[in-house]
């Protein structure tokens, strides 16, 4: 998937403002190593963010490993850097002293997956989606937003937010991590590549990301 470029700092910083979605205190239980995680399954309810009116999430269709929760996670990672398992689905946040917040995610469907290091170059909430042309190719309906994009909202494939990965040499990986209205697939291999996140997991991780080549993700198989 293509981006659309910013322009100016000030769209920039526009953009890192319109973050709307608060984590609540959610639920502390014990799982089967004896570690205690915190769940916030009672985060996924509506919002209005931006102008846009996110519906709540039924995530108690959803496995409840793939709520958004604090977890033990032992790793040589500094804070801050982000892994992708997508062989579990899950992505975790690295935090202090042990922990990270993990979330559920959906993935792409075998010979679309990516795996390799890169660095979030830059963030946009409510982006434009530039779906590639070997998409396109695939799917006739949506070239015409090869060109012109489709403009964000609810039903945008990229969700809420979007987070840009650039490789060492800062180059566009074409590789996003971002939100989506299609919640059942998280858990699953059913994007063209991406990671997708639901769209309340996707602005809480956005709100802790800062841009910049010390925002590290690693995206394993």
């Amino acid at each position: 998937m293509r981006f659309r470029t910013f322009t100016t700092a000030i769209g920039l910083a526009l953009s890192l403002g319109l973050a709307g979605c608060t984590t609540t205190s959610g639920d502390t239980k014990e799982v089967a190593d004896t570690t205690k995680v915190e769940i916030f399954s009672d985060s996924y309810g509506g919002v209005t963010d931006a102008g846009f009116a996110l519906p709540s999430i039924p995530v108690e269709k959803l496995d409840k490993k793939y709520h958004r929760q604090i977890v033990e996670y032992k790793t040589a990672e500094k804070a801050g850097t982000i892994i992708v398992n997508t062989r579990e689905r899950f992505l975790y946040y690295v935090l202090p002293r042990g922990k990270a917040v993990r979330y559920g995610i959906g993935v792409g469907k075998q010979g679309f997956a990516w795996e390799g290091e890169a660095y979030i170059a830059w963030k946009q909430a409510w982006p434009t989606w530039h779906p590639p042309k070997e998409m396109a190719e695939r799917r006739p309906e949506i070239a015409k937003y090869v060109e012109k994009g489709m403009e964000p909202g609810l039903t945008n494939p990229l969700g809420a937010r979007a987070l840009y990965l650039f490789n060492a040499e800062g180059q566009d990986t074409l590789f996003r991590l971002h939100g989506t209205p299609e919640w059942k697939s998280i858990g699953t291999a059913a994007s063209s590549g991406c990671i997708r996140l639901m769209n309340q997991d996707v602005i809480d991780l956005y709100n802790r990301v800062k841009p910049g080549r010390m925002a590290k993700v690693i995206v394993q198989q």
